[in-house]
């Protein structure tokens, strides 16, 4: 037909020349051609100076295919076609056919609302229908630059034709949550409780940007029990949640999962709303609920019409009523089952738990830090219970009575969970069961971590001996092949050894662990007073101090800690010390040749992430070669070619190393931590922890891990009301007893 494309010339270059693009890539180049064509064809011809296939096409080709022969074929084909429509003189519209009879909008509409939401509440399980779901590969956010640009081009050409997005493409920017939740839909969790929800993947891979994170991996969860998941930085953990998430691997698809990776987008949502919110299944029952009701308000008016628009009998409207009844009671039933009605003061509880006052619950989303949100998609999550739960490093954003209140809320946990954590006390606590990831395999332990610890110890010296055994026993076998193999007297033995020896399993090596040392020099000594405070006010605003009347003197064998609720200033203390903030009232005395260390929290934001590794302690701190730099890098674990990576392909915890190796290049005499475990595996805060006692300078931290303040730090300020005070308890087990009692 005049003024379309050869829809199946353009699948066949497709299959030529790029046979691996992404499905949704292909439907999108389809119909944007399509829409290309139309446009052509029903105006004056195309927009001075304006490509399709140049503006658009090509860009996207090359970022899904790369850009080679095969791409600049296509989009050479893709412009001889729209050329030779243009040239074939199909540039008048086409005629519009006249309907038969009017359309009922209200009509097609209530359709299409039914049919909707008895795929969603019939019988059907779509999800078995449908098969395993996965997530596109499609950068979603310049897939929706290009629709608007589209929409941009179509509005200029006053095309009448409706553009068709791409299903990937919602009218309102999706975050992270909104994508996994497309590839999670919504579950009836009413009619999925018989159903077997154990987690059974066996021998899958993953590759993450061309490097194998796990080869032949078994992962068996088993529904109740609660996987501590842990090992080193970089190693693809969270790489593995994001795959289970996403239903890049096999998870049954009546399996309902949530992961909690980073913050929720900010919004005017208020907070107890947006908690509420993530339950899609409730949502959508009150929605019916409502719905139900006003059709049911509907029947009750003098005069009704049916979908034909004709007036209905007393007996059909009676009928109508008799089937909204039965809808509704269905509902009822459902929402009763689900406790509904508990549910704002279920959302209450959670935020509550989480550090949130009953004024926040008002608060808008949009109002909250980054640490704040982050605390409120894990309450979103908690809320939801999912059948599977997720979470990368929960314990990072939470101050210490948060970490507490969360360790009992997941210790009763019904259903399964996998959580990334590096914080043994925490995993004591919660954990049934320990997955430890290494060597691109995942081995599974039962008990919390410190039956790991020593089962895993004891696990390992068993395989090394089982190897070594083998080994043994391979060399003799073979031995005895090579000498007698060839004598008559003695072949047909020979060729039994070799069977035997065939047979053998493989057995790989158990690998050596790898030590990681962090160092840093020792400075020169600095003669009193060195660093202290004296009647020290600090606010924002006059009306609203933080701090007030600080009194500290720190010297170079200080090894102090900070502790206290969230938002109670123990950050603003931190800077304080350092000078990034002034008081407003009081003084703060730094030693004339004072050198200060600080470790942010939010130490991410002070890296350039395009820059590698060398190149970030070369512009920070120039005057050395690219070789000191890698040797200074390798003293904090990062070795070979992972100092030449980009900073942003690094891990979280490699991105702490490199800021400590900063930290060292500095040569402080104080060395001021905010938060410095988080993101760190282990044996990094082990080895932190070794570095930290050995050097001779003056050590600040604020942090919630227990062993890391029991192991470094000889005393404890608490930081709270305004206030900040030395602990008069023996340490931080006494300060946590104090502060969440054990009946709570």
């Amino acid at each position: 037909m005049a003024g379309e494309l050869d829809q199946k010339k353009i699948q066949k270059l497709f299959s030529t020349h790029a046979p691996g693009i992404d499905e949704v890539v292909a439907d999108y180049v389809q119909g944007y051609l399509s829409d290309a064509a139309t446009a052509i064809t029903s105006s004056d011809g195309r927009d001075g100076g304006e490509d399709p296939v140049e503006d658009l096409i090509r860009p996207m080709l090359e970022d899904a295919c790369g850009s080679g022969a095969d791409v600049a074929a296509l989009c050479t084909h893709f412009s001889q076609m729209l050329s030779e429509l243009e040239q074939a003189g199909a540039m008048k519209r086409p005629a519009l056919a006249k309907l038969a009879a009017p359309v009922n909008m209200a009509v097609q509409l209530a359709q299409i609302n039914k049919a909707t939401k008895a795929s969603q509440f019939g019988t059907t399980d779509m999800a078995h229908v449908k098969g395993r779901q996965v997530a596109s590969q499609v950068d979603v956010k310049k897939l929706r630059k290009a629709e608007l640009r589209i929409a941009a081009k179509m509005e200029k050409r006053g095309s009448k034709s409706r553009y068709e997005a791409s299903k990937l493409i919602n009218e309102n920017p999706l975050d992270d949550n909104d994508l996994l939740m497309r590839v999670n839909p919504i579950l009836d969790y009413t009619s999925t409780r018989d159903k077997i929800k154990d987690v059974k993947l066996d021998s899958f891979d993953i590759s993450f940007s061309g490097k194998r994170i796990l080869t032949n991996a078994n992962l068996h969860l088993v529904y109740g029990r609660r996987y501590g998941l842990i090992g080193r930085n970089g190693i693809g953990k969270s790489t593995l949640l994001r795959n289970i998430a996403y239903r890049e691997l096999a998870v049954p698809t009546y399996i309902s999962i949530l992961f909690v990776e980073q913050e929720m987008a900010g919004d005017d949502t208020p907070a107890l709303r947006s908690v509420l919110k993530a339950d899609l299944f409730r949502e959508q029952l009150l929605r019916d609920e409502a719905a139900v009701n006003e059709e049911l308000r509907r029947l009750d008016a003098p005069e009704q019409l049916d979908e034909r628009g004709e007036a209905m009998s007393k007996h059909e409207v009676e009928a109508k009523k008799a089937e909204m009844g039965d809808r509704l009671n269905s509902i009822m039933t459902k929402l009763q089952d689900i406790e509904a009605d508990k549910a704002e003061a279920k959302a209450g509880a959670i935020l509550s738990g989480l550090g949130f006052n009953a004024a926040d619950f008002a608060r808008p989303t949009k109002s909250f830090s980054g640490g704040w949100r982050m605390r409120l998609s894990l309450a979103r999550a908690l809320f939801c219970q999912p059948d599977l739960l997720l979470l990368d490093e929960p314990t990072n954003m939470l101050d210490i009575p948060a970490v507490v209140w969360l360790e009992r809320y997941l210790s009763k946990w019904k259903s399964t969970l996998l959580v990334v954590s590096h914080d043994r006390e925490f995993l004591d606590e919660v954990a049934t069961d320990i997955v430890h990831q290494h060597s691109e395999q995942l081995d599974q332990y039962r008990g919390n971590f410190k039956s790991f610890w020593s089962t895993r110890e004891e696990r390992r010296k068993n395989q090394l001996r089982e190897y070594e055994s083998q080994m043994q026993y391979r060399a003799h076998l073979q031995d005895f092949i090579d000498r007698w193999r060839y004598n008559a007297n003695r072949a047909a033995q020979a060729q039994m050894k070799i069977k035997i020896l065939e047979k053998l399993p493989e057995l790989e090596k158990p690998e050596d662990e790898k030590v990681v040392t962090f160092t840093f020099p020792n400075p020169e000594k600095v003669s009193p007073p060195v660093l202290y405070m004296t009647d020290v006010t600090f606010g924002y605003s006059p009306e609203k101090k933080i701090l007030e009347h600080v009194n500290i003197d720190m010297q170079m064998d200080t090894r102090v800690a900070i502790v206290g609720p969230n938002g109670a200033g123990k950050t603003t203390l931190l800077k304080l010390l350092i000078g990034k903030l002034d008081p407003t009232g009081g003084m703060v005395h730094r030693h004339g040749r004072l050198r200060i260390a600080y470790f942010s929290q939010h130490h991410v934001d002070q890296l350039d992430v395009s820059l590698t590794a060398v190149g970030h302690l070369k512009s920070m701190y120039p005057g050395n070669t690219d070789e000191e730099y890698r040797r200074h890098l390798g003293a904090f674990g990062i070795s070979g070619m992972t100092g030449l990576q980009e900073i942003s392909t690094l891990s979280g915890g490699q991105k702490s190393r490199v800021t400590f190796a900063g930290l060292a290049v500095q040569q402080p005499h104080f060395l001021v931590l905010d938060e410095p475990t988080n993101h760190l595996d282990m044996e990094s805060i082990d080895a932190l922890t070794a570095a930290l006692k050995q050097f001779e300078g003056g050590v600040v931290i604020v942090s919630h891990d227990e062993r890391f303040i029991d192991s470094v730090c000889t005393e404890m300020w608490v930081c709270a009301g305004g206030k900040v005070a030395k602990f008069a308890g023996e340490g931080i087990k006494e300060y946590k007893r104090m502060i969440c009692p054990a009946d709570e």
